[in-house]
């Protein structure tokens, strides 16, 4: 399985800033001395085309050149720097070289990504450019010079906060169906309506979020009805975590690990290739939120397995 990474470009963050920088260097290195089976890859950067797909030009220029209003920063959440603005590049650029080698393959990863708060013209909560948006749309395009037909994609957004900036990007639009599981109480406070959203109290353990999951999954497939997506991007956040310091929800680790199977098994029954991307976590122990996605990425490892098995 390949799975890309942008760890390299390190933002250089004032003391005590709350965002774990270091869980994705630490995520590539475990993956690298116990998953030898995971193709670990360097990111390439987005082009300025690949990213207008999504976002406007004045929006990428403020960010290339570092013309970013203070207000826009605080709305971020990173001040700028040259590497905040490579670093937004690279993790697009990671999550449209998973979705390449997820057609091919069936499973891919972005060991980064899941940038879901970033509007068309702003960014917002961590989140410069969004990266499974722009990907989307790259697939859609390449798959229409390709083959001239359409690829219907599904977003399965599971990060504790909802996916409003994919939301707003893709309403309307009948190609794209966004799916947001998501604490009801928690960022964004004014929330952009999914094709489906479903908000969950605080304080929800394994039983009752892994039935809203089963619900929303099964509304998924029955809107597609007989034509599952021809592509999915799954944002396989470990914030829901009872651990987790923004999360307020309270899996177990056990029952993370039974939601990334529900969801890696459905999509691989239809025949559906999955992106993953490792979206938010930011644990207590920035080394439990590590242990955590990398149990997401065995899974993924596993169900990739299953796809090449299949001939």
């Amino acid at each position: 399985m390949q799975a890309f990474y942008s760890d390299r470009f390190v933002l250089p963050l004032p003391a005590g800033h709350r965002f774990p920088m270091p869980k994705y260097r630490l995520l590539r290195d475990r993956l690298a001395a116990e998953a030898p089976g995971i193709r670990l890859q360097p990111a390439p950067a987005a082009s300025d085309g690949e990213l207008a797909l999504v976002h406007t030009p004045t929006y990428i220029a403020q960010v290339a050149e570092g013309l970013l209003s203070p207000a826009q920063q605080r709305e971020i959440g990173f001040p700028w720097s040259p590497e905040m603005a490579e670093r937004a590049r690279r993790s697009v650029g990671a999550t449209i070289a998973a979705a390449r080698a997820a057609l091919a393959e069936g499973v891919a990863s972005n060991l980064a990504g899941g940038t879901h708060h970033a509007c068309a013209d702003k960014g917002a909560g961590y989140c410069v450019f969004n990266d499974v948006a722009v990907a989307a749309r790259l697939m859609q395009a390449e798959r229409h010079r390709a083959r001239r037909e359409g690829l219907r994609v599904a977003v399965i957004d599971l990060d504790v906060h909802q996916g409003n900036g994919t939301a707003a990007i893709f309403r309307d639009d009948p190609t794209v169906f966004t799916l947001s599981l998501h604490g009801r109480h928690n960022f964004p406070f004014r929330k952009e309506p999914s094709d489906l959203d479903v908000d969950l109290p605080d304080g929800c353990t394994d039983d009752a979020y892994l039935a809203a999951l089963d619900g929303a999954l099964a509304a998924l497939w029955a809107h597609h009805g007989d034509r599952p997506p021809g592509l999915a991007f799954y944002l396989a956040g470990a914030d829901p975590h009872e651990h987790d310091r923004l999360g307020r929800l309270k899996l177990t680790a056990a029952g993370l690990a039974e939601r990334d199977r529900r969801v890696l098994d459905a999509c691989r029954a239809r025949g559906v290739p999955v992106v993953l991307t490792m979206a938010g976590g930011y644990g207590q122990d920035v080394h439990e939120t590590v242990a955590l996605q990398f149990a997401t990425q065995r899974l993924a490892y596993e169900s990739w397995r299953a796809w090449t098995s299949r001939g």
